[in-house]
Parts: C-alpha cells; sequence; structure tokens
C-alpha cells in the first residue's frame, strides 16, 4: 500500500537540481535500509523466480474449491504465500528505483515486478468467482468444519456478501470487457488537463512575463500582489470557459457509466454501488453532507475574517489562498522535527514513541533529496518488513508536518502487519487518513502549547483553519455537487455546462457566505476537478479528518480509555469492516458527533486567532 503526497513543484526542483547532492553523498543514518528485506539483489531474485515456480500450483484448484474444505483453505493459503512473498518483490524494486530514478537495473526490477503481478491476478483470477458460487449453507459447514479457513471467516463473509450484486458469468465477463472502454472519460479529461490545455502569460510581481501552468498556479493565487493573483485567475478560468460543453459532456459520461455499472449490478443508486465494497451505509455520507450544512458558520465566520485581515472591500476567488500573515519562516532541522513530533505523539503512551523511536533509528526513514531520487513524499508498507517512508526534507514547518503525517500511516502499517495475517494486512482508504491526521492533530496541538509570539502563534492557528476549510468543508461540498449531479442524472437531467455551473454557484454561495463574492468565472470550477471522476471519493477526507479531529481530543483530555481503544483500532486491519473498526475505536460515522468535533474546533481556532488580533 502507497499514500503519495507530492510536496514539490517540478520547476522548484528544476532550479536547484544542479545543487543536489548524489546519494552517495548522504549520511547512512539518513537513508533507508533496504537489506532489511533483501540482503542482495542476487536474493531478489531468487525469491522472483521462486514465486514464478509456486504460482503455477494454483491451477490444481481451479474448480475443485466447493468440494472439500480442504481444498478451499489450501488455494487460500497459497495464494497468500505467493502474494506475501511477492509484496516483497514489489516493495524492494520499488524503493530501490524512487531512491534513484536513473538506475537502469532497478527500472527493469519495477517492470518485472509489474509483469510478475499481471500473472499472479490471471492465476488468481478464478479464485473468488468461484468460491461465490458455492452455496452459503455448503461454505458456512466449511468454516465451521475446518479451523484454519475460521481464520478467513470475515473474508468469505464479505465476499458473499456482494453475491446479491454479482451477475452471471457471461454478463460479468461482458462488464469485464467493457472495463477499459468505461475509463473513457477520466482518461480524455486526464490527457486534456495534463498536457493539452495551455493557460496565457500574465506579469508577475516584477512586472516579467510568466506563463500560467497549473504548477504554478498555487504559487501564483498566494501573491502577495492581489493583480498578480487576479489575473493569474482569469487567465486560468477563462482559458477553462472556452471548453466548458466538452467538459461538460465529459463529466455527464462519467455519471452515466456510474448509473449504469449501479443498474446492471441491481443497486438502487450510483451512490450506494459506489459505497458498497466498503460496506459504508448511504447514511454516513448524507450525514457528511448534512452536518456540515447545519455548521457552515465557523467557516463563514472565518470568510469574515480573512476579508477583514486582508483589508479588503470584497473577497474573492482569488483571495482564498493568500497567506494572511507576512513570511513566518520555521527553520527546523530533521532532527528537531523528530524531537517535536516524538514529544507532539507523547499522548499515545511509551509503546507507541518506542515503536517510533525505532522507525528513526532502524533504517525505516530516507530523510533527504539527492540526485534521481523520487519527489515528495510517501509511507509504503507490506507484510514481513518494517514500513518504509520516503521524504524529502528541507527543514520548513510543511515538511515536519509531512513527517508526522506519513510516520501515522507507518505505524498504522506497522501495529496491523505486528497483528493480522497476512489477509487482514492491509486497511481501506476509508480509515487510511485516519491515522495520519491524528499524528498531524497532536503534533499542532504541542506546537501551540510551546510556541511563543504573537506571529508564529496566528500562522499556526491560520494554518489548522486553512486545513479544516480544504479537507472537510472544501470536500463536503465536492460531496454534494458529486451526490446531485447523480441523483439530477438518475431523474433523467441532462447534465449540461449551464446545470453544472448553476449547482456550483449555488454550492459555493451558501458554503462559503455573505462576505464571499462569487464571480461569474468561478461558476466553472466544477470543470478542473479530476476527484469527479473518481466515483464518490472526496467524502473520505472529510469523514478521515472529522474521526482524527474526535480521537483525538479524547486522547488529548487524557482518556486512557480511548487512546487505548485507538492503538487497537491501528492492529486491526481489514479484519472488520471500516465503519465497525471506527466505531470500536470511538467514532461513529452515521453520527453527527465526530464532523460537529472539528467544526467546533474551527470555532474555538477562530476565537484564539481574533483574540490574538485584537
Amino acid at each position: 500500500m502507497g499514500w503519495q503526497h507530492i510536496l514539490f513543484e517540478t520547476a522548484d526542483l528544476l532550479t536547484t537540481i544542479n545543487k543536489l547532492p548524489e546519494r552517495s553523498e548522504i549520511a547512512e543514518e539518513h537513508k533507508w535500509r533496504l537489506d532489511d528485506i533483501f540482503a542482495s539483489d542476487a536474493e531478489w531474485e531468487n525469491t522472483f523466480s521462486r514465486i514464478e515456480d509456486m504460482t503455477p500450483g494454483l491451477g490444481k484448484y481451479n474448480r475443485q474449491l466447493g468440494e472439500t474444505p480442504g481444498n478451499l483453505v489450501n488455494c487460500l493459503r497459497l495464494r497468500g504465500q505467493i502474494e506475501e512473498t511477492f509484496s516483497l518483490v514489489y516493495i524492494y524494486a520499488g524503493l530501490k528505483n524512487d531512491q534513484d530514478t536513473r538506475e537502469s537495473r532497478y527500472q527493469a526490477f519495477r517492470d518485472r515486478a509489474t509483469t510478475l503481478m499481471v500473472k499472479i491476478n490471471q492465476a488468481t483470477a478464478f479464485i473468488e468467482p468461484e468460491i461465490l458460487s458455492i452455496p452459503g449453507d455448503v461454505l458456512t459447514a466449511f468454516i465451521k468444519e475446518n479451523t484454519e479457513l475460521a481464520a478467513y471467516d470475515h473474508y468469505l463473509k464479505d465476499l458473499l456478501r456482494s453475491k446479491a450484486h454479482v451477475l452471471p458469468p457471461e454478463q460479468e465477463e461482458l462488464l469485464a470487457m467493457a472495463g477499459e472502454i468505461s475509463q473513457g472519460p477520466y482518461t480524455i479529461f486526464s490527457m486534456f488537463n495534463n498536457a493539452d490545455i495551455k493557460f496565457p502569460n500574465i506579469k508577475d510581481e516584477n512586472g516579467n512575463e510568466i506563463e500560467v501552468t497549473k504548477g504554478r498556479y498555487h504559487r501564483l493565487m498566494e501573491s502577495p500582489d492581489r493583480r498578480v493573483r487576479k489575473d493569474a485567475f482569469d487567465a486560468m478560468y477563462h482559458t477553462y470557459g472556452n471548453w466548458t460543453n466538452t467538459l461538460a459532456a465529459m463529466l455527464s459520461t462519467t455519471v452515466k457509466r456510474d448509473i449504469f455499472n449501479a443498474r446492471a449490478r441491481k443497486y438502487t443508486s450510483a451512490l450506494e454501488a459506489a459505497l458498497d465494497p466498503d460496506n459504508i451505509p448511504v447514511t454516513v455520507y448524507n450525514n457528511v453532507v448534512n452536518t456540515i450544512n447545519e455548521n457552515l458558520a465557523p467557516l463563514h465566520r472565518y470568510m469574515a475574517l480573512r476579508k477583514k485581515m486582508l483589508k479588503l472591500d470584497n473577497l474573492r476567488a482569488w483571495d482564498l489562498s493568500v497567506p494572511l500573515l507576512g513570511e513566518i519562516k520555521f527553520d527546523i532541522s530533521y532532527e528537531q522535527a523528530l524531537e517535536t513530533i516524538h514529544s507532539g505523539l507523547t499522548p499515545l503512551g511509551d509503546d507507541y514513541t518506542s515503536s517510533l523511536n525505532h522507525s528513526f533509528q532502524d533504517g525505516w526513514i530516507d530523510v533527504y533529496e539527492s540526485k534521481g531520487k523520487r519527489s515528495g513524499a510517501y509511507s509504503w508498507a507490506t507484510f514481513g518488513a518494517h514500513p518504509y517512508i520516503l521524504l524529502n526534507y528541507d527543514s520548513t514547518l510543511d515538511d515536519m508536518f509531512t513527517v508526522a503525517h506519513e510516520l501515522g500511516h507507518a505505524m498504522h502499517s506497522y501495529y496491523t502487519c505486528k497483528i493480522q495475517p497476512y489477509h487482514y494486512s492491509d486497511y481501506t482508504i476509508f480509515v487510511a487518513e485516519v491515522a495520519s491526521t491524528l499524528n498531524e492533530a497532536l503534533l499542532i496541538d504541542h506546537l501551540l502549547k510551546t510556541t511563543d509570539g504573537r506571529e508564529k502563534r496566528l500562522y499556526l492557528l491560520n494554518k489548522y483553519v486553512d486545513q479544516i476549510r480544504g479537507t472537510v468543508y472544501i470536500q463536503a461540498l465536492f460531496a454534494e455537487f458529486e451526490k446531485l449531479i447523480h441523483e439530477r442524472a438518475e431523474g433523467g437531467e441532462a447534465l449540461t455546462a449551464e446545470l453544472l455551473n448553476q449547482l456550483n454557484r449555488e454550492l459555493y454561495t451558501r458554503y462559503f457566505g455573505p462576505e464571499f463574492g462569487m464571480d461569474a468565472e468561478y461558476d466553472i470550477n466544477w470543470c478542473r476537478i479530476p476527484h469527479f471522476y473518481y466515483n464518490f471519493y472526496v467524502f473520505k477526507y472529510a469523514t478521515g479528518f472529522s474521526a482524527a479531529t474526535a480521537l483525538s481530543q479524547k486522547i488529548l483530555t487524557g482518556d486512557t480509555t480511548a487512546r487505548d481503544a485507538y492503538l487497537n483500532f491501528l492492529t486491526r486491519g481489514s479484519s472488520d469492516y471500516s465503519i465497525n473498526l471506527l466505531k470500536d475505536a470511538g467514532v461513529d460515522m452515521t453520527s453527527p458527533e465526530s464532523i460537529e468535533a472539528t467544526t467546533t474546533l474551527m470555532d474555538e481556532l477562530l476565537d484564539e486567532m481574533e483574540m490574538l488580533l485584537k
């Protein structure tokens, strides 16, 4: 599994690439230790060959799984052994490649591992359809009869749960054959959005002419010069505005695909079909949208404060990203960052901080940028090895938060793999961001308690408020938009550019409140959001952040029961449904409580900001 948060723009990298050290110049204590996976490339080659030899052995179980419980458990065990061993081969190749992308040897390793993965997927493709063909009472008897099979109880029950939506083999084959075509709208949008669309030049703060690109756009939106921000905004949105009918057709086709697949599989709606693989009730999605709509006051309040601090008569779309304070520098060495993170995470207890020390000292983390190294940051973990974290640390405050964030993912994987068998060692995207975001919440609480100085405190408070705005409020707005366009299409309406513009305008006007001036150009913001092609994905940002907020607030009170419940959550992987895992940890995502905890927190942060500004 891997979560990748790209922190550096390509343009920034190019300006410094000639000054970067070679990997050989980086101190060993700042590199990850890949020989913990394989002692040598030769060992990797031997393991690769062993997997190739093991994989054909699955064939003897084809059409035999319903014969005896022994056949079923032996097949599942062999598949697990193959996939577990392969995961080590794949992560080694990937990490080796990422530490220096110039090395052709490891480019080849990665390509070969990907080819082997396809072969494994082909060899295992018969297993789940064949299990679903076993009558439910027979499968239940198998589980009772074979104690080893009982270890797969949740996996098998979850598989059976989907049976009502699995079609006859011929129809499944047709849907599978259409899979590549169904990705067409996103593929076309991605090519248009990343390769074809070009934006005009504007003049920067110094009067120099520069081309607006998506990579530069965010930096331009942070310019203290409002004229630069407005010019960049116009360059971006006027260009997209020339293509709204085409982009509406792309998005409409994606929505129709979702509806077609839902109806083909006998779901009542596209939303239900999208949530069902993780067994998430539709009420959870609706709870996010409804609770945020009932708690828009903190966002309205923040818009008013932003307008006041920027001394504007009217707050517009190009004023939403500019920093409210002058440049505040946090020059934080990597060692200082680790010490601060360790202190901030002490509420999680001695076992957690002791495991953190292992991550700092035992070759988990690749710290600094070097020539050829992949940009950004991620955590990558697999069963049978400790987690690995890629960083490009550059001593900023954001970099320290990135370390804390990726450590959250790594520790979640570490505890899960320590306790669960291989087949439950993964976890869903629905819960994936809880551990990482909780770490960030504990860290910023620690910083606010230990940071003196009005300007730095204001900066930290504003950072936290902006995070809530972006991760909870904006994602809820996107989730509501996605829900509305699917419902309109399911009701027979055509998703024209005019309708999409109208829905977008109504949502932004309602969410951002009376202090925000909605420009006609911003009506088309829907047309540049790739997440609308991901089939009801964005609400998970809001649920993950809100769950983490609710849990962190309980932990910060010193409630050891809440802390222990959270630590137990980290060990459970996919051994139960995500909604149940969070409920056992102390958060019921069907209830408004955790969302409200986040909106209340935003209000409290704004209280302190206003107090400091007096």
